[in-house]
């Protein structure tokens, strides 16, 4: 049976959008009903006492803020086959996995059918504003997207990522076609259970469609980088390919080899073309367009910690524009880019105030020791300000209530009476020793310093991560870069310093003039390094195009330690303070 497509009405998703943004206290409100009278007999709303109260103020009085770690024991007895209704009133039948890089390990998290729909509300939304911008016609998509590994959990629930859940379903797949256009990689490549081979035939796939590609996305600015960054590697072998009309031996999956064999033909007049334009092109700059003429946009998750790749993903996109997907995890939704023209540095993210119900934590910052403290008193959607900062809290459909999703975001605008919100970072601090406080805001900034003066050798930081190192007395930051080449001695002392510098927490500064904190120590591991990193996730159940890079590798994270600990090529200690 052939599947449906969806078709959108764009002015009418604006309207709705429109509609729901105006009053969205009053949404908010109703969206907080629905969610306690569906969920109302749930083993945890009963416990604490909710006895059928579904108005703000009741469920703010009654209901505690939580973090993950509060719900685990919750979460783990529906994972092992507990099928009453304990954060839900209707049992949870399927588990997401997060990415795992932020705690080391994927976490679970409920999914429901109520999720999915919030889902496909968020990727209608952006797209209707996405597509007044950036219209596009009935061609193609190069989507670097990929199954992750599913789990069984004790109790027979299947548990995959997020993206798998959504990109599994029937209704989602329709819409899919509708607002990214066709996927020029058959689903076999999609779901393939190797995903390196997978990526190869996403590349030939879009070569062998290339007049035809609309746009190029994925769902993290990584997967798209390490996409061409492979292709750098392989191109000639992908024109031998449709040279020969013969898949390559690489590709050694069943599947895989047989939906190939229905899309792969002998075509030397495309492989001397796409030869030709890649011997023409200088250190690959303008790869994307070079290689897709017809291709309007570059689009996915590119904020947060996704910004350190944008400079190479701009290398790689020439003058094409590059639109920031949507704000969400894989505990649910938050808000869609409404204003995609904005560049990825600039982009903000409008809240749905009918996708779930939001609060923000005030976060505020102690001018004389530059500590940030949180006021524990949440805001409501429409009482945050302008310019503030806030973490956020979120209840969902899907079981989650007053849960601290760890995200800090600014408030940089309202659309009617819902906030724009610009991703910040993480709250929770990464690099602390005495009484410094660096976030992966800090530590970003402080690498994107340094590296400008590998730029001036015309070399480049691959990725990055980093290390508090306690083991010697004092303490002291270790920061692990991989590059694109060979420098001096003296340019990667000069980056150490630099390092050291850039770090301008009063805290930190204070406590390196007094050695309360050893010099930063610059460790330049080999390539490849953070390529093993990424194998080692996908072991776990992440997805390529939903793995970030862990920016603080801590001492419970032992084996992405020992990964980094085994490649070490070269080290350097501070001498910025002496």
């Amino acid at each position: 049976m052939l599947e449906k497509t969806e078709t959108i009405d764009v002015d009418q998703v604006i309207a709705e959008f429109e509609t729901v943004t105006k009053d969205a206290e009053k949404i908010q409100r109703e969206t907080l009903k629905k969610i306690l009278e569906e969920n109302g007999s749930a083993e945890y709303l009963q416990n604490l006492g909710l006895n059928g109260r579904t108005d703000p103020e009741s469920f703010k009085a009654c209901v505690p803020l939580v973090s993950h770690s509060d719900l685990e024991p919750y979460i783990r007895r529906i994972a092992d086959g507990d099928t009453s209704h304990i954060l839900t009133g209707k049992a949870i039948t399927t588990m997401s996995l997060s990415s795992g890089t932020s705690q080391g390990k994927p976490k679970f998290v409920p999914f429901n059918d109520e999720l999915m729909q919030t889902s496909m509300q968020i990727y209608r939304t952006s797209f209707a504003f996405r597509n007044k911008e950036f219209p596009i016609g009935n061609g193609k998509a190069l989507q670097f997207i990929y199954s992750s590994r599913q789990f069984i959990t004790k109790g027979g629930l299947n548990a995959v990522t997020a993206t798998t859940n959504i990109y599994r379903n029937l209704q989602f797949k329709s819409l899919m076609k509708a607002i990214l256009s066709r996927c020029c990689s058959p689903d076999e490549v999609i779901f393939g259970p190797d995903y390196q081979q997978s990526l190869y035939c996403h590349l030939l796939c879009g070569l062998i469609s290339c007049e035809e590609i609309q746009l190029v996305f994925s769902t993290f600015a990584h997967s798209i980088v390490h996409a061409f960054r492979t292709f750098e590697l392989v191109w000639e072998e992908l024109c031998a390919d449709i040279q020969e009309g013969v898949l390559s031996s690489r590709v050694t999956v069943p599947s895989i080899r047989a939906a190939m064999s229905e899309i792969l033909k002998p075509n030397p007049e495309l492989a001397d073309s796409i030869h030709k334009r890649c011997s023409g092109l200088s250190n690959w700059y303008g790869l994307i367009p070079t290689l897709f003429p017809n291709a309007k946009y570059v689009y996915g998750i590119l904020t947060g910690s996704m910004e350190p790749y944008l400079k190479k993903l701009r290398h790689y996109a020439g003058e094409l524009h590059l639109i920031s997907a949507d704000y969400g995890s894989s505990e649910g939704w938050i808000g869609a880019n409404v204003n995609p023209s904005l560049p990825p540095e600039l982009a903000t993210y409008a809240v749905l105030p009918n996708i779930g119900y939001f609060e923000f934590l005030p976060l505020k910052q102690n001018v004389e020791d530059q500590v940030l403290y949180l006021e524990r008193k949440p805001l409501g959607l429409t009482e945050v300000k302008v310019g503030e900062e806030y973490e956020i809290i979120v209840t969902t459909f899907a079981g989650l209530y007053r849960y601290q999703l760890g995200d800090v975001v600014k408030v940089m605008g309202f659309h009617n009476s819902t906030p724009e919100l610009k991703f910040i970072c993480r709250s929770n601090l990464l690099l602390t020793i005495n009484i410094d406080k660096n976030t992966e805001t800090d530590l970003q900034l402080s690498v994107e310093t340094a590296a400008k003066l590998l730029a001036e050798e015309k070399l480049e930081v691959v990725d990055f991560t980093s290390h508090v190192d306690v083991s010697t007395d004092p303490g002291h930051y270790v920061i692990f870069w991989e590059i694109s080449g060979d420098a001096s001695a003296e340019i990667l002392q000069e980056c150490c310093n630099c390092l050291d510098r850039s770090f301008i927490d009063a805290g930190y500064v204070s406590s390196r003039k007094v050695n309360a904190i050893g010099p930063l120590e610059l460790r330049i591991v080999q390539r490849g390094t953070f390529h093993k990193i990424l194998d080692h996730y996908v072991t776990l159940g992440s997805a390529l195009n939903q793995f970030k890079t862990p920016r603080c590798v801590g001492t419970a994270n032992n084996v992405v330690l020992q990964i980094l600990a085994n490649n070490v090529a070269k080290n350097f200690f501070s001498t910025a303070f002496g």
